[in-house]
């Protein structure tokens, strides 16, 4: 993932690499080897900060860490036959910079999954303005493969849920991505079942179960 198109995000080294933690704490290891548990447990930047490991299992925390939090997550894949095109949705319109502290507000209040200071930079996000303010919005996160990217930020305020507003958007991220050949895949927490049944609803199947680790300094 990050020796590809996410390349220019990645710190670290040879066993172990991080996003830039301005864009989120996502880490990898190349396995659980003493030289990769070192070199993980090196890419903490201080006391306050996390890393994230996404894997079938739950990892063992290198020495001088601790596992601070675990949850288990659905991968779902979106690599059936595309619907027909939907007519355009005139208002879902794409965010920017202007809207980054919207953006931050209703994502660390509705905690869709983390979110830093540079997260809506990693692609690009749609959102929905209802009663003067930012109601919904989605996005998109990793792009592990050619040929792959995730749809991610999926978020509504509670006082509009149930409008619909997260299908609209995340209908209109993965019409992007399959325009320029992207497989839509995303990662729900997995005792969501309000949001699994949206993703499959919207032609994403299950494909494997995943654990993230959320490592700190000990």
């Amino acid at each position: 993932m990050l020796h590809g198109r996410l390349a220019h995000l990645a710190q670290g080294g040879e066993h172990a690499l991080r996003v830039d933690p301005r864009y989120g704490p996502f880490a990898a290891a190349r396995d659980g080897g003493a030289g990769a548990q070192a070199a993980l447990a090196a890419l903490l930047e201080g006391p306050d900060d996390q890393l994230w490991l996404i894997e079938p299992e739950v990892w063992t925390p290198p020495p001088g860490t601790q596992v601070v939090r675990t949850m288990e997550l659905l991968q779902m894949v979106a690599d059936g036959e595309p619907p027909p095109p939907a007519e355009t949705d005139s208002a879902t319109f794409a965010l920017g910079e202007e809207h980054s502290a919207e953006m931050a507000a209703i994502a660390l209040a509705t905690e869709p999954g983390p979110w830093r200071a540079l997260t809506h930079r990693y692609g690009v996000f749609y959102g929905i303005h209802l009663d003067g303010r930012l109601a919904a919005m989605a996005g998109e996160r990793m792009l592990p493969a050619p040929g792959l990217a995730e749809v991610s930020g999926v978020c509504t305020w509670p006082e509009y849920r149930g409008e619909g507003l997260a299908r609209r958007l995340i209908m209109r991220v993965m019409a992007g991505q399959r325009a320029r050949g992207d497989v839509p895949y995303l990662h729900s927490y997995a005792h969501n079942a309000g949001a699994i049944g949206l993703y499959e609803s919207l032609g994403f199947r299950p494909r494997r179960t995943l654990w993230v680790t959320v490592l700190a300094s000990a």
